[in-house]
């Protein structure tokens, strides 16, 4: 038996299972009615967004990660915090970079007669890495709106459609053949609805939890770097 020829029959049945499907959802659609239509085209605009933002966050996780670990090493390999400058730090500055600057630019400002006050110090670290923290979570709430959203308006298509096919029922009664193609459309939503939330749940949980990885990073460090200035000043 060739098993070249098993290949090409199982892969040409598996179109033909696709086409099917695609078939009948496009049948489901056209059964639908106009609010239905209209709330799964949102449920598709919606998946779109949320794959847009996905892609880029996961991109910006990356280049946080990289350009953190970067400039904390060019960090460490300072003989003293103190010889921090930002003109030594040029190019795309990370994170850490950003609160470091910040953090130095405040012990300069509150030395006096050679001391630095570090409740200033630490004062302006807080304020930086809360101001990173929010570019960190940035668009995360949108995702959490779409997951959460999503069956809801699915479900509302649902009620909605089956609500305008039992209204549109004549005197003579409900019977099958005049309810399943309005209750399969209605249906539908609820279905697109759960496969936009369902992956994306996944991937949401995936980002928020590197997010907040990387959110306890930067409070180490920043926790790190106000010891390295106190006990480098007082050396």
């Amino acid at each position: 038996m060739d098993m070249g020829n098993i290949f090409n029959d199982f892969a040409f049945v598996e179109v033909l299972g696709v086409i099917s499907v695609i078939t009948d959802l496009i049948g489901y659609f056209a059964d639908s009615n106009f609010a239905g239509k209209i709330v799964v085209v949102v449920l598709i605009l919606m998946n779109c967004w949320a794959i847009s933002i996905m892609v880029n966050k996961n991109s910006d996780l990356k280049k946080i990660r990289q350009s953190n670990a970067r400039d904390e090493k060019r960090l460490n390999e300072l003989a003293t915090i103190l010889d921090y400058k930002d003109a030594n730090f040029k190019g795309e500055s990370s994170p850490y970079l950003r609160v470091c600057s910040r953090a130095m630019a405040a012990a300069h400002t509150s030395a006096k007669d050679g001391k630095v006050r570090m409740n200033y110090v630490e004062n302006a670290i807080r304020r930086a890495v809360a101001e990173v923290e929010d570019k960190y979570e940035e668009r995360m709430y949108w995702l959490a709106t779409i997951v959460a959203g999503a069956p809801f308006l699915g479900l509302l298509g649902t009620v909605w459609g089956v609500m305008d096919a039992f209204g549109t029922m004549d005197s003579g009664g409900a019977t099958i053949e005049h309810l399943a193609p309005g209750v399969s459309g209605a249906l539908l939503t609820t279905v697109t609805a759960l496969c936009v939330a369902i992956p994306i749940v996944f991937f949401y949980n995936n980002l928020s939890a590197r997010t907040r990885g990387e959110m306890t990073k930067l409070e180490n460090f920043a926790s790190n770097l106000a010891d390295r200035i106190e006990l480098d000043t007082t050396a």
